[in-house]
């Protein structure tokens, strides 16, 4: 029973998007900029919009609580077993949430408005591609529950989400006060076994520096989910964001999309992590020398544009001894990450067969003797 409620779901959650030969629903087909039809076969091309990505001005943006055209309405879904919030498609009921399995139905969502996305990433790699990569990925897993090799042989596991992510442009300009360390070398008397010998011994001479730095940022990527391990999503970059094309629901049809969870304004503070590190390896050339300390670093953030855009990934959760682990593949390289499940009953088994073996040489050695 539950495999025919989960089919009757995959098949209502397509985007409502007509064939032109046959007026059946179409799908996104990955690694092209076609729709296809399941129905009749048919490929229907997308007018990709001849358009520049637009940057928008993250000051101007917050200030202005712009509305209409870089907002939308839209209604999401909170899972109650992971909290992620999943947008539906307007013929959609009631679906599985794909990071953690949990039933979900549309009467249970919320209407929010939230800033439109301007560009995305279309998904390259289709779901047998995915698979196949999760699948390589699994293999290597050593000690993992049996059930996981049961769930690996399950390609609807696996299923096509667009995870929201912010970008953010800056050009900073940085004071800072520190030290710069220069070596020198002085001559040291010593005794050794009676005589008198001299070695050169290394010395820091330390001096209070001050000064300023400037730095450009570009495309700045910050996650913008919190329903996914974000070391794990991190590792999944890079992402080919030279390639973004503007935001067209014809390539969402066939996929779900998640709604952002982290604010513009939180993703920013994110992102300021991210840019002063880089300010503080520019510090350290600008002081230059064989050694530096950093004391004080004051940034302005100026000329500060962001985009929100959609990247493309595969994703598959299993649950095991009540705990959630999600797996992940870049739909654009073929990347594989994810969180794994351990079997301590495999690693016990194995501590025992190792001893045994260990024994049984000691044995045969003593025997020789």
């Amino acid at each position: 029973m539950e495999e025919n409620n989960e089919k009757k779901i995959q098949e209502t959650a397509q985007d409502d998007i007509a064939c032109i030969s046959c007026g059946s629903s179409l799908k996104f087909k990955p690694g092209s900029t076609m729709l296809k039809c399941d129905h009749c076969g048919a490929e229907n091309p997308i007018d990709i919009k001849q358009e520049n990505i637009e940057e928008i001005d993250f000051e101007k943006f917050l200030s202005e609580n712009t509305v209409g055209q870089d907002k939308q309405e839209i209604v999401t879904v909170k899972c109650k077993g992971c909290g992620a919030e999943t947008t539906f498609k307007p013929n959609v009921v009631s679906d599985f949430c794909a990071f953690c399995g949990t039933p979900m139905v549309v009467k249970e969502g919320t209407n929010k408005s939230v800033i439109k996305p301007k560009s995305l990433l279309p998904f390259i790699y289709d779901s047998d591609k995915a698979f196949e990569q999760f699948r390589k990925w699994l293999r290597k897993l050593w000690f993992a529950p049996s059930g996981l090799k049961e769930f690996a042989r399950q390609a609807e596991r696996l299923q096509g989400m667009y995870i929201p992510y912010w970008t953010y442009d800056s050009k900073t300009d940085s004071s800072y006060t520190g030290q710069r360390g220069d070596d020198y070398y002085v001559t040291e008397t010593y005794t050794d076994n009676g005589q008198s010998k001299t070695r050169q011994v290394k010395k820091t001479r330390w001096t209070f520096v001050s000064g300023r730095v400037n730095n450009i940022f570009d495309d700045i990527l910050i996650l913008a989910s919190k329903s996914l391990p974000k070391k794990k999503a991190d590792k999944l970059e890079p992402w080919d964001l030279k390639n973004l094309v503007p935001f067209d629901e014809k390539f969402l049809a066939g996929f779900k999309t998640e709604s952002y969870q982290v604010e513009l304004k939180d993703g920013f503070d994110q992102a300021k992590v991210i840019m002063d590190s880089e300010i503080r390896v520019t510090i350290k050339k600008n002081i230059g020398g064989d050694h530096q300390r950093i004391f004080s670093v004051n940034t302005a953030y100026n000329d500060i544009t962001f985009k929100h855009v959609l990247l493309p990934v595969w994703i598959s959760a299993y649950r095991y001894k009540e705990k959630v682990y999600r797996f992940m593949v870049n739909a654009r390289t073929g990347e594989v990450q994810g969180e794994r499940p351990w079997s301590w009953v495999k690693i016990a088994l194995a501590v025992v067969a190792g001893l045994a073996v260990i024994g049984g040489i000691v044995y045969l050695v003593m025997q020789n003797q």
